[in-house]
């Protein structure tokens, strides 16, 4: 079919194009909502800045096509291939895209704000400055996904894969990620005030001048992770291991650490609850050193946050 074709078929009152073979064709711009392409090859085809507001592509195929500035809003597009496709500034609001294919995709900008993208493949796919609040990412795959300045809050994560992602600068407020593995992931800068992250594997994570206020961190494993400059004030950090962590000038005011592994923790400078340095008992091998918090090199105390004792396990 040719773009001639599609467009006065459509003005004629026809939406439905299942299985077509569209690939390659320059269909930008055109004006085609609620166009069905279930099942249509559109490879390498130009989509961008073309009205599909309410379009049903379920299970099509959109490898290496230009979506660029699309409009897709409300678009049903479940299980379709979107691999390796440029979707630079895309409107995919509201969209359902479960089971998607987006692996090595470019979707800077794009909007998918509460779109349906549960079991989604985000791999190794650029997503820098992505609107995916309220959005449904239960189950998906993030592997080496770009997700700097991405916006996620209130979007619902649970089950997500995040190896090797890059979360710079994103917005994580009060999402949950209870129990997740983010192990030598980079949340440098992140915004995550009032996040959960109870149980979570932060083994070595980069949370270098994060937002943390409020954060509830309870049993979580930051082991070697860097803390440089977080805010940490009011956050829950009970129970959680920080061997060797880094809080260098961190602010930990009104934060709880009730029997957290501080052993080998770095509190150059950090600001530490005021009665902190009263006890603090720390046991390596099973063998009890007993030690005042003064030994922290010019750690600083707020004196307006609450008695905090800490025990390390």
């Amino acid at each position: 079919m040719e773009r001639n074709e599609i467009l006065d078929l459509y003005a004629s009152g026809q939406r439905d194009f299942t299985g077509a073979d569209l690939s390659g064709l320059d269909l930008s711009r055109c004006h085609l909502p609620g166009i069905i392409w279930t099942s249509a090859n559109l490879k390498g085809t130009n989509l961008s800045r073309a009205h599909l507001t309410g379009a049903n592509l379920s299970q099509a195929n959109l490898y290496w096509a230009n979506l660029n500035f699309v409009k897709m809003d409300k678009s049903k597009l479940p299980d379709a291939n979107l691999a390796k496709a440029t979707m630079t500034g895309a409107n995919f609001a509201k969209a359902k895209l479960p089971r998607a294919n987006l692996t090595g995709t470019n979707m800077v900008g794009a909007n998918f704000f509460q779109a349906n993208l549960r079991s989604a493949n985000f791999g190794c796919a650029n997503l820098e400055w992505i609107n995916l609040r309220g959005a449904n990412l239960s189950g998906a795959n993030f592997s080496w996904a770009n997700l700097s300045f991405a916006r996620l809050s209130g979007a619902m994560l649970y089950g997500a894969v995040f190896h090797g992602i890059n979360l710079e600068e994103a917005y994580l407020n009060g999402v949950d990620l209870t129990g997740s593995n983010l192990v030598a992931v980079n949340l440098k800068g992140a915004k995550m005030n009032g996040i959960k992250l109870e149980g979570a594997n932060l083994i070595a994570a980069n949370l270098t001048e994060a937002q943390l206020r409020g954060a509830n961190l309870s049993g979580a494993d930051l082991t070697e992770a860097k803390l440089v400059l977080t805010w940490l004030d009011h956050a829950n950090l009970n129970w959680t291991c920080l061997r060797r962590t880094d809080f260098k000038c961190a602010d930990l005011s009104n934060a709880t650490l009730i029997g957290a592994n501080i052993s080998e923790a770095n509190f150059t400078d950090t600001i530490l609850p005021e009665k902190t340095k009263r006890y603090f008992c720390l046991t390596s091998n099973h063998q009890e050193l007993n030690q005042e918090f003064e030994s922290f090199i010019d750690a600083k105390i707020d004196s307006q946050a609450t008695t905090l004792r800490v025990t390390v396990i």
